[in-house]
């Protein structure tokens, strides 16, 4: 790819294959019901394949039984898949707690090409640096450690180097994005924890996913995973980032604020096609009332034509 150039997807050249990657802290709010939903309709849209795959790389925040909640909630509404954990396939296991040495590989790899170098700074300390700024990302790294660590015989997290030269990208949804120049970012912490950023592009690069559909808060961190597929000479997905949903009070949709689970809301007598045709109508794909099911809704889908701003939802405009 030329340096700065637009990076090219693989999703026009092969057969489409799309994931559901949810995070087991807990039941499925309606804005990750919402983004699993247009996850969906893409593939099947596409006749395409879907794979489930459960993110639980941040291990201390993984509610025990939530993954199994989460699936339950899925198949309520609807949203099938075709290979993951409970259903097997040619790429499992499918549940990054188990992907380890898939990650321990890749990092081999870039470190071989001069990518990955040990850093020993505490996030206190980068905060605390004047040259460098907050961005959206949280504290931008000012290279502290890029020739030699700062602080020989502490635990070393491992860095990866970015270019000076980054790819832009056109997003499915919001369009063409600018080449943003990122800060070196961490690939596995000191802790040997591995970060969200590596295990999804390796991830993505198994199982062979060709589209990545996610919230748009995301979509700051897509230049670094651009870098990455780059540094393991893979070619990216295309990406669509969706709008967040926001509460009542205009702040991201989340079960710490109060959000109802779709379990929570099944068990006060909402049907599947209620909530499915509520979320529907935030995304302007039907009128206010109609009902339909989330299959209703593919033979026409195109997630080029979703609304790019924000929207509220709540969850107590859903009839039971």
């Amino acid at each position: 790819m030329p340096p700065g150039g637009t990076q090219e997807s693989r999703a026009d050249s092969r057969a489409y294959r799309g994931r559901l990657a949810p995070s087991p802290t807990g039941g499925m709010h309606l804005g990750v019901a919402r983004t699993s939903l247009i996850a969906w309709l893409c593939a099947r849209a596409a006749s395409g394949r879907l794979v489930l795959r459960i993110e639980d790389i941040d291990t201390p925040r993984v509610v025990p039984g939530s993954a199994e909640q989460i699936m339950d909630e899925l198949r309520f509404l609807g949203l099938d898949w075709d290979e993951g954990p409970d259903l097997g396939g040619p790429f499992a296991p499918y549940v990054q707690s188990q992907r380890g040495e898939h990650y321990a590989t890749a990092i081999e790899t870039l470190r071989t090409r001069g990518l990955v170098y040990p850093c020993t700074c505490s996030r206190k300390e980068i905060a605390l640096i004047g040259s460098a700024p907050h961005g959206e990302l949280g504290p931008r790294y000012p290279g502290t450690c890029r020739n030699g660590p700062s602080h020989p015989g502490r635990p070393e997290a491992l860095r990866f180097r970015m270019s000076e030269t980054p790819a832009c990208f056109v997003d499915r949804v919001h369009g063409p994005q600018p080449a943003r120049v990122g800060d070196d970012f961490v690939l596995r912490r000191a802790d040997g924890v591995y970060a969200y950023q590596l295990a999804v592009v390796v991830d993505d690069i198994a199982m062979k996913i060709s589209e990545v559909v996610r919230g748009d808060d995301l979509l700051t961190s897509t230049p670094r995973q651009l870098e990455l597929y780059r540094g393991l000479s893979a070619p990216p997905p295309a990406f669509a980032h969706v709008p967040l949903a926001l509460g009542a009070d205009g702040r991201r949709l989340s079960k710490r604020f109060g959000s109802r689970s779709v379990s929570e809301l099944r068990a006060a007598g909402a049907s599947a096609e209620r909530i499915v045709s509520y979320l529907a109508h935030s995304l302007d794909l039907v009128l206010e009332g109609q009902l339909c099911s989330a299959r209703d809704l593919a033979a026409e889908f195109d997630v080029t034509r979703l609304p790019r701003s924000p929207v509220p939802l709540d969850d107590a405009a859903i009839p039971s």
